[in-house]
């Protein structure tokens, strides 16, 4: 799945075009490499978003593409 897709199904950024955004301007990292946002994804990459001063580092856990407000909870799992 790709990361921009990925980031809006599980709901860890609001809409694709904001993921996106966000991968084009550095601030998401797949396994601590900055990513395009059609970086493939895989069970068990670690992902990184800096919010501003925020930072969120989460683990992929579910590739689902199509998914319910609350099975986006189950798609990563917090590490930080």
């Amino acid at each position: 799945m790709r990361l921009d897709k990925y980031l809006k199904c599980s709901r860890l950024i609001k809409r694709r075009t904001v993921a996106k955004e966000a991968c084009d301007a550095g601030r998401v990292l797949v396994n601590g490499r900055t990513a395009k946002a059609g970086a493939d994804l895989k069970q068990g990459d670690i992902i990184e978003i800096v919010f501003g001063s925020r930072k969120v580092k989460v683990r992929v856990s579910d590739l689902t593409e199509r998914t319910g407000k609350d099975q986006a909870r189950h798609m990563y799992e917090e590490i930080e």
